[in-house]
């Protein structure tokens, strides 16, 4: 039966007589008879039409009598003789290099100023930007630091220095940087990384300077009015009170009211979450998306139920670390412009910041930083990437960064990169999913402290991932699996493509170590 179905197809009269008198040239499955119809059976392609549309690279006789050769029979055999023998559609072949590819995309995910329309819920930028891509058509704040590194190495200095004059001038429009240029996004910030971008510029104008300085004061300045409203429940706004009395910050966001980009979505979890109040349960949910790793069993009391969410009570190490950050960086930028108050002020802050950080967020005995549970008191148990945040600012001890990367290299590496967590949850920031920007962090934490033997493993499992993907799709993704080195699941959508920072960190860890990618330049 099989072997009559895939008999070389003789044209019958009538349908001879018609391509003669069209003058039409006989379609694959005409010519290629049986190789077309194993190649169908066997489901070589999911798609029909791919090897229907495909372009031989030699005389289709020459392939025929080639296929009658080497006789290959099953779905694998079946594919490596296509591949050798016809250009199809996706294939590495009919790409440009991975490296390359990425320098393509920019102008693609490039946009120009705009004002937008009346009623919309866009908010205008008055210079060019990169947009994440796909459903995320607008700038997103930390996403831009990341697609930054991809900027700088591909020599795009004017392109940053447009990108920070946008987020500076939204800093002076709104007091911070909301989540994304969207109005419903001005509720929430996102991890403050404008001091780190501010690092990617090279404009010495001091006008310019003292301009970029103010601004990073008043974001800092949103990040902790917190402290002039703090009660008997130890938390406002975005800061918490520690029990010695100390400060540190958590994600939080000013409104408790489903997300407009997820209502469905978060009315539903919050009726699950009864009897706790729906805004309470949804002013987590949006929490969460501030921190950028929204949804995580980091921020769940049950690691399986989204229901739980508690981001609020919890101090994250990510957020802390990244404020260190901006205050040490602060104080520089003082020094520099003699504004010596200032950079008094600030120093002092960054040293109480650290003296917290080491009392409550490192935790000795497991070799590792945590985030802090407020309510219980107490470290939490999740083991994820933000541990590598510390490293990556620069604020932890040698000893402490050896621990770390002692814990990382025998917990969160995985096959394809660095995991996330290690729960699998179905959440898209838990295991097997690893982003772009927390390889980052990890690779510049280490390296930092001397572990370049695991930074640079790092990133070649990385690279790999996006390298073999890209061979396979075609696309640049949002996230990957880095267990099975595939385009990563879980979240609230389908995976996106485009996608800025993964480019910029791609790009800037070839650029680093060229030797990372086969056929990427």
């Amino acid at each position: 039966m099989i072997a009559n179905r895939l008999r070389p197809l003789v044209l019958l009269p009538a349908l001879a007589l018609l391509l003669q008198a069209q003058n039409a040239p006989p379609s694959p499955a005409d010519i290629y008879g049986p190789l077309f119809g194993a190649v169908q059976e066997a489901q070589v392609f999911s798609d029909g039409k791919t090897f229907a549309d495909a372009v031989p690279r030699e005389d289709p006789q020459a392939i025929m009598a080639a296929y009658a050769r080497e006789k290959p029979i099953g779905k694998e055999a079946l594919a490596a003789f296509v591949r050798r023998y016809f250009s199809v559609r996706g294939d590495t072949q009919t790409k440009p290099p991975l490296r390359e590819r990425i320098r393509q995309l920019w102008p693609i995910l490039g946009r120009a100023p705009f004002t937008p329309v009346a009623g919309s819920s866009a908010l205008g930028l008055d210079h060019g930007y990169v947009v994440p891509g796909d459903r995320f058509q607008e700038i997103y704040y930390w996403d831009s630091y990341f697609t930054m590194l991809g900027l700088k190495a591909d020599g795009q200095a004017p392109l940053i220095e447009a990108m920070l004059a946008d987020f500076v001038d939204l800093v002076e429009r709104y007091g911070h940087v909301p989540n994304g240029t969207r109005t419903y996004y001005l509720s929430r910030s996102q991890p403050p990384f404008l001091p780190l971008m501010m690092d990617l510029s090279d404009n010495r104008d001091p006008v310019l300077a003292k301009r970029r300085l103010a601004a990073l004061v008043r974001e800092h300045d949103y990040w902790m009015a917190g402290a002039n409203c703090l009660d008997a429940s130890g938390a406002c706004a975005h800061v918490v009170r520690m029990p010695d009395g100390s400060l540190l910050n958590r994600y939080w966001d000013a409104r408790e009211s489903p997300r407009d980009e997820s209502w469905r979505e978060d009315r539903e979890t919050a009726a699950k979450a009864a009897p706790r109040a729906a805004g309470v349960v949804q002013r987590d949910l949006r929490a969460a998306a501030e921190s950028g790793w929204d949804f995580s069993s980091r921020w769940l009391a049950d690691p399986m139920r989204l229901e739980t969410i508690h981001t609020t009570d919890i101090v994250p190490v990510d957020l802390n670390s990244l404020l260190w950050m901006a205050e040490t960086r602060i104080a520089a930028r003082a020094t520099a412009a003699g504004d010596a108050a200032t950079a008094r002020r600030f120093t002092e802050m960054a040293a109480r910041r650290k003296a917290a950080i080491d009392r409550y967020l490192w935790v000795a005995a497991e070799r590792r930083y945590a985030d802090w549970d407020r309510v219980a008191k107490r470290p939490t148990p999740a083991k994820t990437a933000a541990s590598l945040f510390p490293l990556f600012a620069g604020l932890a001890s040698a000893d402490q960064a050896r621990a770390v990367a002692a814990t990382t290299r025998a917990t969160l590496i995985g096959e394809g990169g660095l995991r996330t967590t290690g729960l699998r949850t179905g959440q898209q920031w838990d295991a097997p999913n690893g982003w772009a920007p927390l390889q980052w962090i990890a690779v510049e934490g280490l390296e930092r402290y001397g572990e370049q033997a695991l930074a640079k493993d790092i990133a070649r499992r990385w690279v790999a991932t996006v390298a073999r993907t890209y061979a396979e799709t075609g696309k640049l993704l949002e996230k990957y699996d880095v267990e099975e080195r595939k385009p990563g699941g879980g979240g609230e959508y389908p995976t996106q493509d485009g996608f800025g920072w993964t480019n910029g960190v791609t790009a800037a860890m070839l650029e680093r170590w060229p030797d990372l990618g086969s056929n990427s330049r």
